[in-house]
């Protein structure tokens, strides 16, 4: 099964930076010490050497703002009374930056004002001397939890930015119109949404349009699929586990933790397990959550989103899915159309389709008369997904400019389209049939091999014709094991 990092990147094109955690596989946690006590300096610096930190250390503040704009760090630790800079001024100039590191401000001298005086410029927290060393190891960990989750959010924030708008429903269809208008409605409420719908559908689009339309759009959207994950692993990889409180512990963000802030999409979400339903259920009746071996509870913050192309209500009735859970679940709900109930969207989405394919990609630009006949006579079992496919490889066939009906390769004909629906009076239109009878699969399987042959197996240019991402592609190859010919290059 896939773990939560391989699945996230997968579907959202995203990989989170690394985890500063030092747990022996990761980069360990960068500290910068600001302490004139030369003493307390040495002793805080061979400390938290010893407990797996990296760490600088300098005596004033001046020195302190040099190495923090020529070096990265996680966590600060400032005094706040030191020559040239005192440490209030030095975290004032630090936060001004981009993604500065998490600071922590301590003094011998301390005053209401002065701790108050630190929060308000933005530190983590205020110190007062004499501490012991191990709430100093305590603070800096916290502390780096947060400015990870900090650098998780500018990261997939500016990934999102740079990745095409959400595309929008093409549709002439007065019930789908009416399903959208109330997405546009629940998009404002932080309540739970229940998208329902077959596969193919658009449930993930509408999903992304709750985000980018409520009130939080800035935050991050964290697209799980439950189906692809280990049941016995659910829980762990939606909360999160606690390695341990050692030195060599450190701590697996979960998808609510990366989506705090933001959206969380869980698909397909009868494949829950009872245990990850339950814990689920518990965060969104408390707001909060822990993550497994944990103690410390954490806010729930994120706008739950969650889809099923199953009817979910005889699973609730066998006690396979929480009722409690669901009803919390389905206050709000999308119900998508099948195509084949909105067939007179099927001209307007060929065309939409056929325009956005990448220019290098397209060897056609318009559908001819009897292509159309054949697509609107077909009943699309796998729905939009099925239709873009199947367009997507028909455009690579096309010659001259025109994609002719030979150029559909359609499993079957499409025998139980209804003549009456259709603007031609339902005359008789052949269907092009393969005799190998391809699925929805064995078409994306054909598709992506084309796509690869075409570019000499340049896998960045081919996963930019087909309009997913590197991770994504590779993920295809090794699922349908595909083999690079001899002598050709990534």
């Amino acid at each position: 099964m896939a773990s939560l990092a391989d699945y996230v990147g997968a579907r959202m094109a995203v990989t989170p930076p690394a985890s500063p955690a030092v747990d022996g596989t990761a980069s360990p946690i960068r500290v910068l010490i600001a302490e004139d006590e030369a003493h307390l300096g040495t002793i805080l610096e061979q400390f938290m050497t010893a407990r797996g930190f990296s760490v600088r250390l300098v005596r004033d503040g001046k020195s302190a703002l040099e190495l923090l704009r020529s070096e990265p760090f996680d966590v600060a630790l400032f005094d706040v009374v030191m020559p040239d800079l005192d440490g209030l001024e030095l975290l004032r100039l630090v936060r001004e930056g981009p993604l500065p590191p998490e600071v922590i401000v301590s003094t011998g001298n301390e005053t209401i004002e002065t701790a108050l005086a630190a929060v308000e410029h933005g530190a983590y927290d205020f110190l007062p001397k004499p501490y012991r060393m191990a709430e100093i190891d305590a603070l800096v960990r916290r502390a780096s939890e947060k400015r990870l989750l900090v650098r998780n959010h500018h990261y997939l924030n500016a990934r999102l930015e740079r990745q095409a708008p959400v595309g929008s429903f093409v549709t002439q269809y007065a019930p789908l119109t009416a399903v959208l208008s109330m997405v546009g409605k629940f998009a404002a409420s932080p309540m739970p949404v229940l998208i329902t719908g077959e596969a193919g559908t658009g449930k993930a689009l509408v999903a992304q349009l709750l985000h980018r339309h409520g009130a939080r759009p800035g935050g991050p959207f964290v697209h799980v699929d439950c189906a692809a994950l280990d049941p016995a692993m659910q829980a762990a990889e939606l909360l999160g586990v606690e390695r341990g409180n050692d030195h060599t512990g450190g701590h697996r963000h979960g998808a609510v933790e990366l989506a705090t802030g933001g959206t969380l999409y869980l698909e397909h979400i009868e494949a829950l397990a009872p245990t990850a339903q339950q814990q689920l259920h518990a965060a969104l009746d408390s707001a909060s959550f822990t993550r497994r071996n944990g103690t410390q509870r954490l806010p729930f913050d994120v706008r739950l989103v969650v889809s099923s192309n199953r009817d979910m209500l005889p699973l609730v009735e066998a006690a396979a899915f929480d009722e409690a859970l669901w009803h919390r679940l389905t206050a709000m709900r999308v119900a998508l159309p099948p195509l084949r109930d909105r067939a007179v969207d099927i001209p307007l989405l060929a065309r939409h389709i056929v325009a956005m394919t990448p220019p290098a990609q397209r060897g056609a630009r318009r559908i001819s008369d009897d292509a159309m006949q054949v697509l609107e006579r077909y009943d699309w079992p796998g729905n939009v997904r099925e239709l873009k496919l199947v367009l997507e490889r028909a455009v690579l066939l096309a010659d001259h400019g025109v994609l002719h009906a030979a150029h559909l390769l359609l499993p079957e004909p499409a025998s139980q389209a209804t003549p009456a629906a259709r603007a031609d009076g339902g005359r008789s239109v052949p269907v092009p049939v393969v005799s190998t009878a391809p699925s929805l699969g064995e078409l994306e399987r054909t598709h992506i091999a084309d796509v690869l042959e075409r570019t000499g197996w340049h896998q960045g240019r081919t996963a930019e014709l087909l309009g997913i991402s590197p991770k994504t592609l590779y993920r295809k190859i090794r699922e349908y094991g595909f083999r690079r010919p001899s002598g050709r290059n990534a």
